[in-house]
């Protein structure tokens, strides 16, 4: 009998690190799609919920057209059997944009996003006050402003975004990406790395993270990693967990985008190098590993643009990244 309190805290603790059956509800809650027949169909029937949601699907409706849409038919059509690869995908200073990886490979069997946007906590409509409701979902809609806007985030904004949420950190910008790219939510658990790259309880010297299992669109079992940390070499040297972690899941396809042109420095060696040697496919936008780190004899190099009447890459039909230092605007590798 004495052992019951501590089972009993056990449960306790791990149902805090847990969603619940509502977390594929809660997806489509928060990216403003049909509730109905799901556990929060009458929070949908809010008129602040209806509003936004009309809101957002026009905004959703036009990057589909613009982006979205162009992507996955270029990918389905240009990526050949990387478009197929079930392996692991790597997309390191991704921040909370499973949607570009998916779009461009939805048929990894597992995505590994990485930042230093932090986790946040687990969404619970249920426990958002119908006051602080509007401002919320006005807030979550404004941190993803840039992704509308430009195609990616830009990091400061998206931070101050969701900081002044109770819908904050990453989360519910991935439940929104999950549910708008027709995935259903299965589960979602908080996780964290140890030193040794295995998955340990959250806690102190621990790099923290969510582990989110779903059904893509085709009912194929995935699962998406998201680790919030420094992925600098000082930060990588003292606790090498994450790299570790990326080694185990073995070679993969790699995707670059709005990387800051970090990797051009030598402080962000570590995993500029992991990259380099744990690529079937690196997929990038110029601000990922410069061309110099990419040997002509070691990669199979192509190149890509929208406007290619000044440069010498192939077209391409959407824009992607920044598009400001080069000559292409898309890259893609693949080692000899």
């Amino acid at each position: 009998m004495k052992r019951l309190p501590l089972l009993f805290s056990i449960f306790l603790a791990t149902s805090a690190l847990a969603a619940g059956p509502n977390a594929d509800a809660t997806a489509k809650f928060l990216a403003g799609l049909p509730l109905k027949g799901t556990p929060l169909a009458k929070q949908a029937e809010n008129p602040d919920w209806i509003a936004f949601a009309a809101d957002f699907d026009r905004d959703w409706k036009r990057l589909e057209a613009e982006q979205l849409t162009k992507i996955r038919k270029w990918a389905a059509e240009s990526l050949g059997s990387s478009y197929e690869d079930r392996g692991p995908l790597h997309y390191m200073f991704s921040g909370p944009d499973f949607l570009y990886a998916h779009a461009f490979f939805p048929n990894a069997g597992t995505y590994i996003l990485s930042g230093i946007e932090p986790v946040g906590s687990m969404p619970d409509i249920d426990k958002i006050p119908p006051e602080a409701l509007p401002s919320s979902l006005a807030n979550l809609r404004k941190s993803l402003e840039s992704v509308f806007g430009r195609g990616y985030f830009i990091t400061k904004y998206m931070m101050a975004d969701l900081k002044q949420t109770q819908l904050n950190g990453t989360l519910p910008v991935l439940y929104i990406f999950l549910a708008r790219a027709g995935c259903t939510v299965d589960s979602v658990t908080m996780v964290a790395l140890d030193s040794s790259g295995k998955l340990v309880t959250p806690g102190k010297e621990t790099t923290p993270g969510v582990k989110i299992l779903f059904h893509g669109p085709k009912g194929r079992s995935q699962a998406l990693y998201y680790f919030a940390g420094n992925l600098a070499d000082s930060t990588l040297k003292t606790n090498p967990g994450f790299i570790k972690f990326c080694e185990e899941q073995g070679r993969g396809v790699s995707f670059l985008k709005a990387a800051a042109y970090l990797m051009a420095s030598d402080n962000f060696s570590i995993v500029r190098n992991f990259l380099l040697t744990h690529s079937k496919l690196l997929l990038q936008d110029e601000s990922g590993i410069p061309y110099r780190f990419i040997e002509p004899e070691k990669w199979e190099i192509k190149t890509f643009a929208k406007d290619v009447d000044v440069t010498k890459a192939e077209r391409l039909p959407f824009s992607f990244g920044y598009e400001q230092r080069s000559a292409w605007s898309l890259m893609v590798a693949r080692p000899k």
